[in-house]
């Protein structure tokens, strides 16, 4: 039985290429890049062109990137690492309810240290207006930060409009852009944000990396307490292979993103085609927002999502219900609760479908045939 996988939003496959590059890092550059010896300096120069090419794909600087182990840190030290430095002026947070828990739990681990959050509201598309910021705003919030696209439904919010309302206020402004990243252009400057987070796993590269934007002049408060490593930002000896595989990936995410998005769109129309055609009762989530090119969210009226789930994984179709950091979990989804409300359907009927690499439109128009097959079949 041939596998599908449609799943590329919870973790991605890595790249042939970028899995050779990680091998011959790892079995030929071991030194340490601190060592003054010539197998440390080795070392130092893969670090330091990794650092180029990854700060070089947001229109960054090199010293403004500090390596993570992946999206999770990264969200950590732009989040508690901002408050700490900006504790004399202020305890006041803004974001949404629909952020990833790298964001939301963090937040709530801060309401308990006595700050105060403002969740923003998203509509039934996703979205948070840059007027709901500017009226949440006050003289002690100190951190803003909203993710830039979602990672359950797509949802692109407005973080150049919310960068441009922040430029004269004393608030730092992050974004979570783990999802985005690879995907699309992200231009730091354009979009006028301080912090930005991202990681490898998402774009075809290896588990346990990622790197953090702060933009020159910041300061944080580090997390972890040793070396001297990422400019005294975040201690512990780099991920050479890793890193050096994380660049790798990007270069090809840049070479091929135009191909991968008109990719991704076909996709998309060949599963709504095969549905139409089917008779499947359908609804695509956040249809009025601006959204990432690979996430698809539909809900199917009349069916239940862990017999979907369940019956979609016998037939070969990997497709998740949202998250994977949460699909252990038979909680409904936050976003989708967010977003329509918890008495909504939608909660027990929608499904997540991602797109990525090594996918075709045979395999894409097999996964719909199944699913729609499944779907009839379940409809109660």
């Amino acid at each position: 039985m041939m596998k599908i996988y449609l799943d590329h939003a919870a973790t991605t496959p890595v790249h042939p290429a970028v899995s050779a590059t990680y091998i011959k890092v790892s079995e030929t550059v071991f030194g340490n890049p601190s060592s003054i010896h010539s197998f440390g300096r080795e070392s130092r120069k893969w670090l330091d062109d990794s650092r180029k090419v990854l700060a070089q794909s947001i229109n960054a600087e090199p010293s403004e990137i500090i390596f993570t182990s992946g999206g999770t840190e990264a969200d950590n030290i732009a989040i508690f690492g901002s408050v700490t430095t900006m504790k004399d002026k202020g305890n006041h947070i803004i974001t949404t309810n629909s952020e990833h828990h790298a964001i939301l739990n963090p937040c709530k681990q801060l309401e308990m240290l006595g700050f105060k959050v403002s969740y923003l509201e998203v509509d039934e598309n996703g979205q948070i207006s840059t007027d709901q910021v500017k009226n949440a705003l006050t003289d002690e919030t100190v951190l803003v930060s909203i993710m830039y696209g979602n990672n359950e439904v797509g949802t692109i919010q407005p973080i150049r409009e919310i960068g441009g309302l922040l430029k004269e206020h004393q608030a730092v402004f992050h974004t979570d852009a783990v999802q985005a990243y690879g995907l699309i252009p992200l231009n730091v400057d354009d979009l006028g944000v301080d912090l930005l987070s991202v990681s490898a796993h998402k774009l075809n590269g290896p588990k346990g990396i990622g790197f953090l934007y702060q933009r020159k002049g910041l300061d944080t408060t580090p997390l972890l307490f040793g070396g001297e490593q990422e400019r005294k930002r975040r201690a512990g000896t780099e991920n050479l292979p890793a890193i050096v595989a994380f660049s790798e990936a990007v270069s090809i995410a840049q070479q091929y993103m135009e191909q991968n998005t008109a990719n991704y769109q076909r996709y998309m129309s060949i599963m709504t085609t095969v549905f139409d055609e089917q008779a499947v009762a359908y609804e695509v989530s956040a249809k009025c927002a601006e959204k990432l090119p690979h996430i698809v969210n539909i809900s199917f009226p009349g069916t239940d999502i862990e017999s979907l789930l369940v019956n979609l994984d016998m037939a070969g179709v990997a497709v998740s219900s949202g998250s994977a950091c949460t699909a252990g979990s038979l909680d409904p989804s936050h976003v989708l609760t967010a977003m329509y409300g918890e008495g909504s359907s939608k909660l027990r009927n929608s499904v997540r479908f991602s797109f990525g690499l090594g996918l075709n439109d045979e395999m894409v128009l097999k996964a719909a045939k199944k699913t729609a097959e499944i779907v009839k079949r379940s409809v109660k």
